[in-house]
């Protein structure tokens, strides 16, 4: 049986046919495989991953969730005095400091570290970027930026993709900086201009960058690849610490910021201020270039004539991993954010898929158990969805002191359920996952709350009382006689015509 090539090695073929020019004998005699192999990967137009089985999908290191914050420490210490940069033992003790449950051994601490440290100290050629750019080039990166979703500070990351050509730029607002939101803010600047530009510039962010290599040449993930392979892109990358080489996106960064982002947004939703942010993108084009007398958006329409077609197939930006359920149906990811599922999950291992946005985790038949909003920030955070938990609960209310899950209760619930026999804690459980389900659990759980301060313990008035509370106008009181009733037009009916019909057929 024929061996499955890499991402890498399909990499190369495409590279060697689309950027080099060579047919596809030479390749195949060059990768050793036959000439249907090579014309399979050349014409190959979907490189979305399927979903990976629990299995095979298990976290090789204790120390994955942690690379990408040591990544940070480490690129720092270039700015800093060669005697204040992190040894391994200083990382050690940081990641102790800051996160309860890290185990890691420091060998496998300082091996890292060391591995790390090579990387990024590595000087590759200093090739400069040509000056003179061409139409439907795209330079990428990302900028720091505040803003408010439904009243909440977020500190968020915005990606901006800039055509140094005609000096035109879009941008994206996401909640933090990921190969998620990297994959998805570019899917959709790709759909919104009806193409792909022919040539990305990056930097060597690690969600796409595994290793420089000394004389030249990166290695990549697999998950970029596939990106950059299923949408036809020739992917540039700057030398190490030398953003400067892309300085048309880098002024771009400051510029969207200083004329986009501020004052600081405030909106409901982040989905359609992102449109919005593509709609006043474009506006901006409508000023003049900075060099030529013409304007961005005359110049900008020559990008998009460069532009490639977008794929058949749109591809799943989504990520998976698989992660082991806590006794209360619970999962951390990076060690800070918590996430539940639902009881019967507890002490198993399930795949969870990722969006920039979404954290999902799936059943055995990758159906989703639920949706969480994903969490961002570097402190302890927690996204619990009672339903799951309300309604197995409510099928065996007798278990409910014994699962663990009671004490997770609210104390207004405990408190409620404790003056119940165990038949209508099954009913009032079931109640609760429904108006929780309908209005969300905050409400419910206030619901309750004012039915303790009604001394109100039947499920009728619960339910009422919830609609009572839950309307659009709320009454100061629903005692009647304290508040003010529309007064009603009066009545009169004249009854003598029927008096009169009855008259006479007594008669």
């Amino acid at each position: 049986m024929e061996r499955m090539l890499s991402m890498t090695e399909i990499d190369d073929i495409r590279k060697a046919f689309f950027e080099k020019g060579e047919s596809i004998s030479v390749i195949s005699r060059q990768f050793l495989r036959d000439r249907k192999t090579i014309r399979k990967y050349i014409n190959q137009g979907n490189f979305n991953e399927a979903p990976p089985s629990v299995e095979r999908n298990i976290c090789k290191s204790k120390l994955d969730p942690y690379k990408e914050e040591i990544d940070i420490w480490l690129e720092e210490d270039m700015k800093a005095r060669k005697k204040q940069r992190h040894t391994a033992t200083r990382v050690c003790q940081r990641l102790e400091e800051k996160y309860q449950e890290f185990d890691c051994s420091y060998r496998t601490v300082a091996d890292y570290v060391s591995k790390r440290n090579k990387e990024i100290w590595k000087q590759g050629n200093r090739a400069s970027l040509p000056l003179v750019h061409k139409a439907g080039e795209a330079q990428v990166d990302f900028g720091s930026a505040d803003f408010y979703e439904r009243g909440v500070l977020y500190r968020g990351k915005y990606l901006n993709v800039s055509f140094p050509f005609s000096n035109a730029g879009y941008l994206q607002l996401f909640k933090g900086e990921n190969c998620e939101c990297l994959f998805e803010g570019l899917v959709r600047i790709f759909e919104y201009l009806g193409g792909v530009p022919h040539r990305l510039w990056f930097d060597n962010a690690s969600t796409m960058v595994t290793q420089i290599h000394k004389e030249e040449g990166r290695s990549f993930t697999d998950s970029f690849l596939r990106f950059k392979d299923h949408h036809g892109f020739i992917a540039a990358f700057c030398n190490p610490a030398s953003g400067n080489e892309k300085g048309n996106v880098e002024n771009k960064v400051g510029y969207h910021r200083r004329n986009l982002l501020v004052p600081v947004p405030k909106f409901e939703d982040l989905e359609g201020y992102n449109l919005e942010l593509l709609e006043r993108s474009v506006k901006d084009h409508d000023r003049e270039h900075y060099r030529h007398e013409r304007s961005i958006a005359d110049l900008h329409e020559e990008d998009k004539g460069k532009l490639h077609p977008l794929p058949s197939v749109p591809f799943d930006c989504s990520r998976y991993e698989t992660h082991k359920i806590d006794n209360c149906g619970k999962f951390r990811m990076k060690g800070i954010h918590t996430y539940s599922t639902a009881p019967k999950y507890a002490g198993r291992k399930i795949l969870i898929r990722l969006t920039s946005d979404r954290v999902i985790p799936l059943d055995e038949n990758h159906r989703p158990i639920t949706t969480h909003k994903r969490l961002y920030g570097q402190y302890k955070q927690e996204s619990m969805d009672w339903i799951p938990y309300l309604t197995q609960l409510s099928r065996s209310p007798g278990a409910l002191k014994y699962t663990g899950i009671y004490s997770m209760l609210p104390g207004p619930v405990q408190v409620y359920l404790n003056g119940l026999d165990k038949k209508d804690q099954g009913k009032v459980l079931r109640v609760l996952a429904g108006l929780a389900e309908s209005d969300g659990f905050e409400s419910a759980v206030k619901s309750v709350s004012e039915a303790m301060t009604r001394d109100v313990r039947d499920l009728e008035s619960l339910i009422t009382l919830h609609s009572y509370l839950n309307q659009d106008m709320v009454l100061e009181s629903m005692e009647l006689e304290k508040n003010h009733l529309p007064a009603l037009p009066e009545f009169c009916f004249n009854a003598h015509p029927y008096d009169a019909m009855l008259t006479t057929e007594r008669h």
